[in-house]
């Protein structure tokens, strides 16, 4: 995400203190924060536990050309898994690119996380799919989100459900991309035809990356924490966009909350990431 793009104000998005229509003429860079090393990274915004995946560079598992848009070449008809390694479909793509440091084990194979696929979502696919896996297994390296001594806060579900008004506005004000949208954090209907969400390494708008690091399925459980923030709250929130008069998105319309917190996935391991408020609904029964 460009930076100049990623408005943030002095009083860290509180509702709708942000609000209205930035002028065409404004220093955007002003209203951002200093970057500050944190428990999650080196280069955190609002909340040490905010960051970016990795300190330099881009956030994707990079190629050995510098000219490409880093994405591997991979081979079809290996099954696709959400992090709980269930089996979401079976991938057709021939490429994809891959999200720095994501890297977990199912069915006895590693398997690395694919930012799209075949079943209109992110997920895991099987390292012995990618095209140059020697290369790539030197290059993917190891980043896990921490959570050691929060406080645990209420618990969640990812809902079967979401706002179709919600899923258009953008995350990145005056973005010209086709994706940078709310509904990349909603639990959205893939191909398989069951919802699910994404499980994310920091908060968009940042430009930090907004990067996703794992995905569930609708009704997984999330437990929230008491995560650290510069404004107080255990939350964060952003503010969203949709076209004005010229049909750019510099217009704001509302505002969307993270909170932070982790998923038990049905293998027994603990990821712990950020998820939007609007994915999710209250619930009980966390582990």
């Amino acid at each position: 995400m460009n930076f100049q793009k990623a408005v943030m104000c002095t009083v860290v998005l509180s509702s709708v203190a942000c609000g209205g229509e930035v002028l065409e003429g404004e220093d955007l860079a002003t209203t951002r924060q200093a970057a500050f090393s944190g428990v999650n990274g080196t280069v955190c915004e609002e909340s040490p536990y905010n960051c970016k995946l990795r300190p330099s560079g881009g956030n994707r598992v990079e190629t050995n050309d510098t000219t490409d848009d880093d994405s591997w070449g991979i081979t079809t008809g290996v099954p696709i898994r959400d992090g709980n390694g269930t089996i979401m479909g079976t991938s057709t793509r021939t490429r994809s690119l891959f999200n720095y440091g994501q890297t977990r084990t199912f069915a006895g194979e590693l398997h690395a996380f694919a930012t799209s696929t075949s079943n209109s979502s992110s997920g895991w696919l099987p390292m012995s799919a990618i095209l140059g896996r020697t290369s790539f297994e030197e290059k993917v390296g190891h980043v896990s989100a921490l959570s050691s001594g929060l406080s645990k806060m209420a618990c969640y579900a990812v809902r079967n459900s979401h706002d179709p008004a919600l899923e258009v506005k953008k995350v990145v004000y005056d973005t010209t991309s086709s994706n940078e949208r709310a509904g990349d954090y909603l639990p959205l209907v893939r191909a398989n035809g069951l919802r699910s969400a994404n499980l994310t390494f920091n908060v968009p708008g940042f430009g930090l990356g907004g990067v996703a690091v794992d995905h569930f399925p609708a009704g997984t459980k999330f437990q929230r924490l008491d995560v650290p923030t510069n404004s107080g709250a255990p939350s964060i929130d952003i503010p969203l966009w949709v076209q004005d008069s010229a049909g750019r998105y510099r217009q704001q319309s509302g505002t969307m909350k993270f909170i932070y917190g982790y998923v038990i996935a049905a293998t027994g391991t603990r990821r712990n990431g950020w998820m939007a408020y609007d994915a999710l609904e209250v619930s009980s029964g966390c582990p």
